[in-house]
């Protein structure tokens, strides 16, 4: 079944983003991913784990589980708390690739009654569906990736876009 077109850029946008995200890492040492500018503000490590949340709760609201112990961690409104209580690199890019995967999959075989959907609470939805909370929350990860891309730069490492 092919994408909804009401989530057919959206979904163009996650798989751009899954590709991006593991460029903006890969180079970056277990040190890189804790660091930021001021000491409070979040580190790569929590913007990672944050995207990853937000496409766990979006796969559920999609009607496909999937979780990892420390996922609340990245909840919204969470804080980045002590270096100490987050997962390490590997296992934080190893839940984006088994949920980019996912994501990929659902995508493909949603239907338009489940994104016609009312949107219930948490997210915004522009259109008040389910459908305007998968645009929207496309925005939001993209939103966060330049966010990481910021402190990549920060850190001293070359641009991805330029």
């Amino acid at each position: 079944m092919p994408i909804p077109a009401v989530i057919a850029t959206a979904a163009q946008n996650y798989e751009f983003n899954s590709g991006l995200l593991t460029k903006m890492v890969d180079d970056l040492s277990p040190e890189e991913w804790l660091s930021h500018p001021d000491g409070t503000s979040n580190h790569i490590a929590w913007i990672v784990g944050h995207v990853v949340w937000t496409r766990e709760r979006l796969l559920a609201r999609l009607g496909t589980e999937w979780s990892r112990p420390w996922i609340n961690l990245f909840a919204r409104g969470a804080k980045c708390e002590s270096s100490a209580a987050y997962p390490a690199p590997d296992e934080l890019l190893g839940a984006w690739h088994d949920l980019s995967g996912l994501l990929a999959g659902v995508f493909n075989t949603v239907s338009e009654d489940a994104l016609a959907q009312p949107s219930t609470q948490g997210p915004p939805s522009p259109d008040g569906k389910v459908s305007g909370v998968v645009n929207f929350l496309a925005i939001h990860e993209t939103y966060h990736l330049g966010q990481a891309s910021y402190l990549r730069s920060w850190l001293g490492h070359q641009g991805l876009m330029g």
